[in-house]
């Protein structure tokens, strides 16, 4: 009787240890899009690599909510996994700011020093705040797309500026800066657009272009204000019921397929994306040098509000310093 009941546990262990792991995924990036695409791709791999124990399902397009409903979705259980950009870390951990900085990168080679620099403090708050960060995901340089044509700072003072909704700080930034800004939640900016409520927005070529904002939105300054980077991020409770060396190949998984499309992100799709709106009636402002100088005086006059009250004192210093020491 003791063997028959110790089989019988050794059975139902087995099971239990066998049971697939669903991750439910979310996302802003719009269903068939190229982001959608390498999500699609990613889990086909999770579940190939993995046996089919480990089943990716993916919510695009914002369906969810925010990226702020996304982490909030995580913490309580409803969801386990997100492929968000700085906006969403930054509820996880405030140190991604460091990529949030207005005009701090000139080129990708700026961003991935700071990523190397920053990499193990990135990580290790990530995990302390319950979540395990797969791999970056570049999203592209951000610019200014507007209703009126802006050139100079005081153009786009004059313009009602979409703020993400919740990120009081960044808000806060904008007014001190002399902006107008206006709180919305992503999924808002074309209905925001259409009714007035906003005129200008911060935002990619791709996203731009995904969400047909150049319609309303049909001039951009053609400066890099700054940089919208994104991970991919699972909840840990989740990622501690995958075995280690499932976790593993995972983890590859994400960062090849992700590392595989880098090229075409960084160096393809904002440019074609661009043209492309181009051909539809967007205006671009393409920048003199006169013009970027009194962009860059601007935000040096702005350091006052930054340093100390968007971003902590220590984290923007340390930014400057990892700046400061970057190979030429």
């Amino acid at each position: 009787m003791k063997k028959i009941i110790f089989i019988l546990l050794v059975l139902g262990y087995t099971e239990l240890s066998a049971k697939k792991v669903i991750i439910k995924m979310a996302s802003l990036a719009p269903e068939g899009s190229f982001w959608h695409g390498m999500l699609i791709e990613i889990g086909q791999q999770w579940k190939i690599a993995t046996d089919g124990q480990v089943i990716l399902r993916i919510y695009p397009g914002g369906v969810v909510g925010d990226e702020r409903d996304m982490i909030r979705k995580i913490r309580i259980g409803q969801l386990h996994a997100a492929a968000v950009s700085t906006e969403g870390l930054h509820e996880i951990n405030p140190d991604v700011y460091v990529f949030a900085l207005p005009m701090v990168y000139d080129n990708y080679d700026d961003v991935e020093w700071m990523r190397s620099q920053m990499a193990e403090r990135l990580q290790t708050g990530m995990k302390n705040n319950g979540f395990e960060l797969l791999t970056w995901a570049d999203v592209g340089w951000v610019h200014h797309f507007s209703t009126k044509p802006i050139i100079y700072p005081e153009d786009l003072k004059q313009l009602k500026h979409f703020t993400w909704a919740g990120d009081y700080r960044a808000a806060e930034l904008w007014k001190k800066g002399g902006f107008r800004p206006v709180p919305l939640a992503s999924i808002d900016i074309m209905p925001g657009f259409q009714t007035g409520l906003i005129e200008s927005v911060s935002t990619t070529p791709i996203f731009a272009l995904a969400q047909q904002l150049f319609g309303i939105a049909d001039y951009m300054l053609d400066i890099k204000w700054g940089l919208l980077t994104g991970a991919l991020i699972v909840d840990n409770r989740t990622w501690e019921k995958i075995t280690p060396s499932y976790q593993e190949v995972m983890t590859s998984i994400a960062k090849e397929v992700i590392g595989s499309k880098n090229e075409i992100i960084r160096y393809g799709g904002g440019e074609k994306a661009i043209s492309a709106m181009e051909e539809y009636g967007l205006k671009v402002h393409r920048h003199t040098p006169e013009e970027l100088q009194v962009w860059k005086d601007f935000i040096k006059s702005w350091e006052k509000d930054i340093r100390g009250g968007y971003v902590p004192t220590e984290l923007y210093d340390t930014v400057q310093e990892i700046m400061s020491r970057k190979p030429h």
